[in-house]
Parts: C-alpha cells; sequence; structure tokens
C-alpha cells in the first residue's frame, strides 16, 4: 500500500472502531473477544483496502467481516465457554442505573444462548438497525432466511429471558 491508502485507512479506521467493537461485542457478548473480532475484520479489511472499488461499501465489507468471524468463532469447538454460577467478582451497583445494568446484563446473557446465525440476524437487524434486504445481503442469504431466523432469534430470547418483555421493534 502506498502512503496515501496507509493514511485513509488509519481514518477509518479511527472513526470506526468503537462502533466495529460494539457490535462485536453484541455478537459476541465479551469485549476481550469482541477486541478480538473487531482486529479480525480490520485486518482482513487492510488486506482488500486497495482493491474496495466502492469507498460507501467499506461499512458493509467490515460489517459482513464482523458477523463471519463472530460466526466461524463460535464452530471452534475449543473456544466454546464454560457457564459458571459464580461471577469471578460481584456486581457493583451505581445510583439509579441497577436496574438498566441488570436488564442489558440479562440481554447480553440471553443473546449468548441464541444460537450464532440468529444472534447475527439479530444483532444487525436490532442493533446495526438493518432492514431485512440489507441484513440478507451482509450475510450472504435470502431474505426469507433473514426472517426466519429473526423469528426463531426472537423466540429463543423470549424462551431464555422467560416473563421479561422482548421488544421486537428496536
Amino acid at each position: 500500500m502506498d502512503q496515501r491508502d496507509e493514511q485513509d485507512f488509519a481514518e477509518y479506521f479511527a472513526a470506526k472502531r468503537d462502533s466495529a467493537r460494539r457490535t462485536a461485542y453484541m455478537l459476541c457478548g465479551d469485549w476481550h473477544k469482541a477486541d478480538d473480532l473487531a482486529q479480525t475484520a480490520f485486518v482482513a479489511l487492510h488486506r482488500r483496502w486497495k482493491k474496495i472499488r466502492d469507498p460507501g461499501a467499506t461499512d458493509a465489507y467490515l460489517r459482513k467481516t464482523l458477523v463471519r468471524a463472530s460466526i466461524d468463532e463460535s464452530r471452534r469447538p475449543w473456544r466454546r465457554e464454560r457457564h459458571t454460577d459464580e461471577l469471578p467478582e460481584p456486581p457493583q451497583d451505581g445510583p439509579g442505573i441497577a436496574e438498566q445494568v441488570s436488564d442489558r446484563q440479562d440481554l447480553i446473557e440471553a443473546l449468548r444462548l441464541v444460537p450464532p446465525r440468529q444472534r447475527a440476524v439479530l444483532v444487525l437487524r436490532y442493533f446495526e438497525g438493518m432492514d431485512v434486504g440489507g441484513a440478507a445481503k451482509t450475510l450472504g442469504c435470502s431474505e426469507g432466511n433473514v426472517k426466519s431466523q429473526t423469528a426463531r432469534g426472537l423466540a429463543k430470547l423470549r424462551e431464555v429471558l422467560g416473563d421479561k418483555e422482548v421488544d421486537a421493534h428496536g
């Protein structure tokens, strides 16, 4: 890569690293794994930087790479999580945010129990705000598949969360 391409990539990276990391976290539920997924996606993007014809498609390429890396990572048997009943350290309550943090943590824990493909669809649709067509394009599948994966993913979330409400409208 020439100096100008390196500079363009560095600017893109600086602008997008936080949002890529947040998306990766929603996909995997762990900040350390999210860092790894985001790094994997940016490394792949760097390798293809000169070959990207449409600069407007860069975000889509990054998002697609994140989703694929997350799904690939979940398929590796030695990477599967082992759940424990004890937390390593007790949660610390802050004034007025305890329930909000609890709800968010419940959602993240529930997302971990949703199969990877369904989790990817839910994150793309409701966290990234993509429509059915955009999610289908990112995942490389049909719109019908996105719709069925969304329905199954929401059903699994409802099952896992029990009596808590799952808002299917974002």
